[in-house]
């Protein structure tokens, strides 16, 4: 991973975004380098979309200091916004046109000549997996379809930095994957790519490097695996013996490892051996209505930082 001064595409110092008197963005710090995959990882309303909207300059800050690409957003906006593609959260796609002129479209927004945007059409129908759809009106295309070829509209004017806001929020398993495989692609290509998610599974996927975020303020930052191993042990243990008992029954479970979390519907007991925790459980004489045994996650890591789970 890049990690010279000279490679930050994104810096920021004391970052700070206000509503009146609600804290939005708490005076962070962060860089982001060519060539990563940055993740802002928190639930809805700790300042994700906010920090994006900055780094687009579709959205002023406060206070503090942010550099994309060199130029200042308050001062710079357009020139910023021509080397940057967004996926917004939610497909804004012109529904009665087709695939293809959706494309042509929005590269003609950016004033390409259309020798240029024909060519890139053939290239980003491949990538998007969508040449059989190009001729299909946008509203004919399933969930996952639709999220591509966001993506693919995105890139038309090859961007230095690419900004996905919740990429995959509301698509199924199968698409989710799909445009995980394109998403890997592009930074295999050594697209920078940028990326709000709530999604646990997704952060560790795509992300070289993660910034938890909660109420506005950063966590921690770290790789994925990096947050795991700071923050949790290797295992998890999850117990239930019923929302009656769970607060019962959680003294006794404390004197078996050294940290547990007691939730509504579950006991979280963290452990480098959980089976052998599971077992010393059994011998104590609680019997447990289910159990599970599972590798510690990004959501332990937010639970740990934050004292809840990432999605209530």
């Amino acid at each position: 991973m890049p990690t010279e001064k000279s490679d930050e595409l994104i810096t920021a110092k004391g970052l700070s975004k206000l509503y009146g008197d609600f804290v939005a963005v708490n005076g962070i710090d962060f860089s982001v380098h060519k060539g990563e995959s940055f993740g802002f990882l928190g639930p809805n309303g700790a300042g994700k979309s906010t920090i994006m909207r900055i780094i687009a300059a579709t959205l002023t800050r406060t206070s503090g200091e942010i550099t994309v690409l060199g130029k200042d957003p308050a001062d710079r906006g357009p020139e910023i916004r021509a080397h940057l593609g967004v996926v917004p959260q939610q497909d804004n796609l012109d529904q009665a046109l087709s695939v293809t002129d959706n494309l042509y479209i929005y590269g003609r927004y950016f004033g390409l000549s259309r020798k240029f945007i024909n060519a890139k059409i053939e290239e980003l129908l491949d990538f998007a997996q969508l040449t059989e759809k190009r001729d299909a009106k946008v509203e004919m295309l399933s969930g996952g379809m639709k999220r591509r070829l966001t993506i693919a509209r995105a890139l038309i004017s090859e961007p230095e930095i690419l900004m996905l806001d919740e990429p995959t929020t509301g698509l199924d398993p199968q698409a989710r994957h799909i445009l995980w495989d394109r998403l890997f692609r592009l930074k295999e290509q050594g697209v920078t790519l940028l990326i709000t998610t709530h999604y646990m599974d997704e952060a560790e996927q795509l992300c070289d490097r993660l910034m938890v975020l909660d109420k506005g303020s950063i966590m921690a930052e770290d790789s994925p695996a990096g947050l795991i191993k700071k923050y949790v042990t290797k295992e998890v243990l999850e117990v239930r013996f019923g929302s009656e008992r769970n607060a019962e029954v959680s003294e006794q479970l404390g004197a078996l490892c050294a940290r547990i979390e007691v939730l509504p519907d579950r006991i979280l007991m963290y452990a480098d051996d959980a089976e052998k925790v599971l077992e010393e459980i059994h011998k104590s004489g609680l019997h447990p209505v289910t159990s599970l045994v599972r590798r510690s996650s990004l959501e332990d890591v937010f639970l740990r930082l934050t004292g809840r789970t990432l999605v209530e």
